[in-house]
């Protein structure tokens, strides 16, 4: 563990959800419960900043009592839970969209196609072993051709297939689209394919300017990949101790486990002790 501290006082935390303040049950303990409401309670905003839909965080948001803005989809929507709209919204435009699935269904043609657009699902094949932490708990709004889906920005492009046929599609589709899509990963069965302006830094620094919070007071803790861009945007970035090494070594500190309480551990030492 790390023995320093930021050097401002936290201002806003941004928290991700999968693998970081949920467990591998999919709860919130309730010691984070606790101290998240002693944050709040400070006039400390609490963020949620996960690749997740707003459906899928809303037991969560409801659960914390937050009143807070919202980062869904890796950042490119921040969404407001109590007034039920979208501040920010940065999707793909629709055309690329259908050839970055023409690409990957190139590539291999069993690759499940999932479309995020403004919190609402839709695909055309579901296979119950490639699965998102949405679609374990949602029914998809609808599942048809994706033509008839396609007449509208993409929110999100999600790719599933089993690990170790994955890697030759995200080498394809990151080859071919480049600079004109950025790809997150957090799962090693499914690629989320997102406008490359879209990430979770870009989402939080918006939310903190929302909130006149400068940067150099906030923190943000992670786990995965798609967290790393906000660990190293914020001042004070928390990395999980079951995060990806990769993660780790992008943070100013490691905290506990997310089955070992590391979201309070890490509130409780940086923000309310600090």
């Amino acid at each position: 563990m790390s023995p320093i501290h930021p050097a401002h006082p936290i201002g806003l935390v941004a928290i991700d959800l999968d693998g970081t303040l949920l467990q591998t049950d999919e709860q919130v303990s309730q010691r984070a419960i606790r101290v998240i409401g002693e944050v709040s309670h400070r006039g400390i905003p609490v963020v949620l900043a996960s690749a997740r839909p707003p459906r899928s965080a809303r037991r969560i948001y409801d659960q914390l009592k937050l009143d807070t803005l919202q980062i869904n989809y890796n950042g490119a929507l921040i969404n407001d839970p109590v007034q039920h709209q979208s501040v920010f919204h940065q999707p793909l435009e629709a055309d690329l969209a259908k050839q970055i699935i023409q690409t990957a269904r190139g590539i291999d043609s069993q690759v499940i196609v999932d479309l995020e657009i403004l919190d609402r699902g839709y695909t055309d094949r579901i296979d119950p072993t490639l699965t998102t932490q949405t679609s374990q708990h949602f029914q998809p709004n609808a599942v048809g051709p994706l033509g008839q889906f396609l007449d509208q920005p993409v929110t999100k492009l999600m790719l599933l297939a089993p690990p170790q046929r994955l890697g030759s599609v995200r080498a394809a589709v990151e080859h071919r689209f480049a600079d004109r899509v950025r790809v997150h990963v957090s799962d090693p069965h499914l690629i989320q394919v997102v406008h490359p302006k879209v990430d979770k830094a870009h989402a939080l620094a918006k939310v903190a300017e929302t909130y006149r919070v400068p940067r150099q007071r906030v923190m943000a803790v992670g786990d995965a990949p798609n967290d790393i861009g906000m660990l190293r945007w914020a001042g004070w970035g928390v990395a999980m101790g079951n995060g990806w090494e990769a993660v780790q070594a992008a943070a100013d500190a490691v905290v506990p486990g997310n089955d070992e309480d590391g979201v309070a551990h890490a509130l409780q030492r940086y923000v309310l002790e600090a």
